[in-house]
């Protein structure tokens, strides 16, 4: 089985991080997103896969090649971002006949996907949310898809696809890929994924769904910040240093410097980051960043960046106002 993972765009709504940064290989809970990904198909026995670049190309293969040597990884290039129907169109020729998964970029999901991968029938991981009208929506009849709707202004349905597709006919899927391309069939201007599904439904594809209840988002900073408080919740990698206080759940890299500070919850430091009178929660702390004097709330400072503050000291009598702004 093949792995697809399309990680081309350009992470635009988590700039400025993303000016230096593929938005995959941001580090959420201690490893970029992207690893994530890779730990968990590679979990499932999934060992090679394609995936989909354009933006810093370079960085995402020079992470996979040192970090995961042993997966086999092709790569295909993205130049012009016209929808994630396109991104698989472009993987085509990377296809047989063996099923193939395809996992977005931007998603960290905790799902057992062995039921999902032994099954006889084609199937997308589904949440049931409030407001579905971001999402490709899933509408169901007696256990199978009979229709997907790309971001429906009226949703019929709260069954919204996250981002896990199971194929089991690539055949097919490329089939009507190359139809959507050829005749330039887009919705709001893009060649849809949603699409080229609802095209092989009609071509007599039985599609199912799976409940996906560990979906995790990372496509802006809010969301970053709360996949990275839990994925904590569920695993916490706390360090004692003389003279800080840890408050778990925190992940604190080996090589971090911390002295005279608090840390957490649900705060991540990177590798060789240096700390000192400070108190840091819910935040993300990158590679080599220092932070000193400063009390960080719902933060992230990318790699290399310094944050430094002063502390100061008063003495205010009774029925006083002071604004330091």
């Amino acid at each position: 089985m093949r792995a697809i993972i399309p990680v081309a765009g350009v992470g635009s709504r988590l700039r400025p991080h993303t000016f230096t940064l593929p938005k995959v290989l941001l580090n959420v809970a201690g490893k970029p997103i992207l690893g994530h990904i890779l730990d968990k198909i590679i979990g499932e026995g999934i060992h090679e896969g394609t995936i989909v670049v354009g933006h810093m190309s370079d960085m995402i293969k020079e992470y996979v090649s040192q970090v995961y040597p042993s997966f086999r990884a092709d790569y295909v290039e993205q130049d012009e971002r016209l929808g994630l129907g396109h991104a698989i169109y472009l993987s085509r020729n990377t296809m047989n006949d063996d099923p193939v998964l395809i996992i977005l970029g931007d998603t960290i999901f905790d799902v057992d996907l062995g039921p999902v991968l032994r099954q006889q029938y084609s199937s997308l991981g589904v949440k049931m949310v409030d407001d579905p009208r971001r999402f490709g929506v899933a509408e169901t009849r007696d256990g199978s898809i009979v229709r997907l709707v790309e971001k429906p202004e009226r949703p019929v349905s709260n069954l919204a696809v996250v981002g896990l597709y199971y194929i089991r006919n690539p055949r097919l899927l490329v089939s009507c890929l190359s139809a959507l391309v050829e005749k330039d069939i887009r919705t709001k201007g893009e060649y849809q994924l949603t699409d080229a599904l609802q095209m092989m439904i009609d071509r007599g594809e039985v599609m199912k769904t799976f409940l996906v209840e560990g979906w995790y988002d990372c496509g802006k900073p809010e969301t970053l910040l709360s996949t990275n408080r839990a994925l904590l919740e569920k695993k916490s990698t706390p360090r004692k240093v003389e003279g800080v206080v840890v408050i778990d759940p925190v992940y604190i890299a080996p090589s971090a410097k911390l002295v005279n500070c608090v840390i957490g919850p649900y705060t991540s430091i990177g590798e060789q980051a240096s700390i000192s009178d400070s108190i840091v929660r819910n935040s993300i702390i990158g590679e080599d960043a220092t932070v000193r004097k400063v009390l960080l709330d719902n933060s992230i400072v990318g790699s290399g960046a310094a944050v430094q503050g002063n502390y100061k000291r008063v003495n205010v009598g009774d029925s006083s106002e002071i604004d330091f702004n």
